[in-house]
């Protein structure tokens, strides 16, 4: 498994983001969304990615992926600790 984490600088959600998945053993990447190449890529997840009432997308946003396929998209660490711990 690999990863995706598309971030802000200054972001508290993701330092804590981060923070969390050194704990992991997680192999993957970062992205800043100050990066026009960032921004581009994290268009491939769209349709996945969850936005707040007024429309605007959720950070810091983490996909996981297996061989290229993903097997989720979660916004913080529980998220993704409860999905770790129930494929256990």
């Amino acid at each position: 498994m690999d990863y995706l984490l598309f971030t802000y600088p200054n972001c508290e959600k993701c330092s804590a983001f981060k923070a969390y998945l050194k704990e992991t053993g997680l192999e993957g990447q970062e992205l800043s969304l100050v990066d026009k190449q960032s921004k581009m890529k994290l268009r491939e997840y769209l349709g996945q990615v969850r936005r707040d009432e007024k429309g605007g997308i959720i950070i810091p946003v983490f996909v996981l992926r297996q061989d290229g396929v993903v097997l989720g998209v979660f916004q913080d660490s529980r998220e993704l600790d409860a999905w770790l711990k129930s494929r256990a």
